[in-house]
């Protein structure tokens, strides 16, 4: 949290220190919006600070995730997002500006959402068996609605596989991460900064659907690692990749299997039966709840794990 603190505004975080220590630790958002009062979210519980958010507040804060130099983010902008240092990604809203009635940028900005990225080193262990055989990893889909943890729980899975497992007779492989939103891996000037093993490779701040074919070509991963796959572009690499002969992680939106199956692009794929494990995550019992884990089939292969990545 200190990265996060060096960004806030001397007020702001002087009231978010005030926070007990052990408390601290389940902060997983800062919203902080203009005129309003500070609010910090702990464990899915909102806490309101007394003091409003000011204008000088806003401007502030805009000009340290941006290093003062709010022009040279356009592309972040664009996005609704910028990620800093520690993988933390920062949503943004307030006035945007249309150029050929797409969206350019967001200007006047009066809310940000720091979403805190968390390292939790050991979460996926419980997985392993369900994913892979002998000496194959199972192409794997992770499903949960925001703030259920399937990014850390991500994450995880890539530094087990780039590092292997004595306990598994798993030998370390080649991943490849395509980290769209600087989120998976954090890096700063192209190094992760997030724990893995000897044997990843990382594309940071690159569309998935390219990233994908750039990883492929260049760096022959034997895993391919992404982030919230759902557009039209990220299914048509997934069939790409998987011709490729290259094995697939990654995570969507959604709650159930039978809930993404309607969604347009993931319908054919998972119809094509490509995804050998479905992992649901929810918030059950925290974030990271394991709902269920279902075979290619749809068949439930364990329910209610006891694994959580708060």
């Amino acid at each position: 949290m200190n990265s996060i603190y060096s960004f806030l505004p001397k007020r702001i975080a002087e009231q978010v220190l005030t926070i007990p220590p052990n408390q601290r630790e389940g902060i997983e958002e800062i919203r902080i919006r203009i005129d309003r009062p500070l609010e910090v979210c702990i464990n899915g519980k909102p806490i309101f600070f007394p003091s409003t958010i000011t204008r000088e507040d806003a401007d502030h804060l805009l000009n340290k995730i941006s290093q003062y130099s709010v022009y040279t983010m356009e592309e972040e902008l664009k996005r609704g997002y910028i990620t800093i240092v520690g993988g933390h990604r920062v949503g943004l809203a307030g006035k945007v500006v249309l150029e050929s009635s797409k969206v350019k940028a967001i200007s006047e900005v009066a809310s940000f959402n720091i979403r805190i990225a968390k390292e939790k080193i050991g979460i996926a262990e419980s997985f392993i068996p369900f994913l892979h055989k002998q000496n194959r990893w199972f192409h794997t889909m992770i499903i949960g609605p925001p703030q259920t943890g399937k990014t850390t729980l991500l994450r995880d899975i890539a530094r087990y596989i780039s590092n292997g497992d004595k306990k598994y007779k798993k030998t370390p492989s080649k991943v490849g991460i395509v980290d769209e939103r600087s989120e998976i891996a954090g890096s700063i000037h192209g190094v992760p900064q997030m724990t893995f093993g000897p044997r990843v490779d990382v594309l940071d701040a690159c569309p998935k659907a390219e990233g994908m074919m750039m990883m492929i070509r260049s760096m022959s991963p034997d895993v391919l690692i992404v982030d919230e796959v759902g557009r039209k572009e990220d299914g048509e690499a997934i069939l790409e990749a998987v011709n490729a002969g290259v094995q697939l992680i990654m995570t969507t939106h959604g709650r159930t299997l039978e809930e993404i199956k309607n969604r347009p692009v993931l319908k054919p794929i998972i119809e094509m039966g490509i995804f050998d494990r479905f992992i649901e995550l929810n918030r059950k019992n925290g974030p990271g709840t394991v709902g269920a884990i279902k075979n290619k089939d749809g068949k439930l292969m364990s329910k209610e794990m006891k694994v959580t990545t708060s």
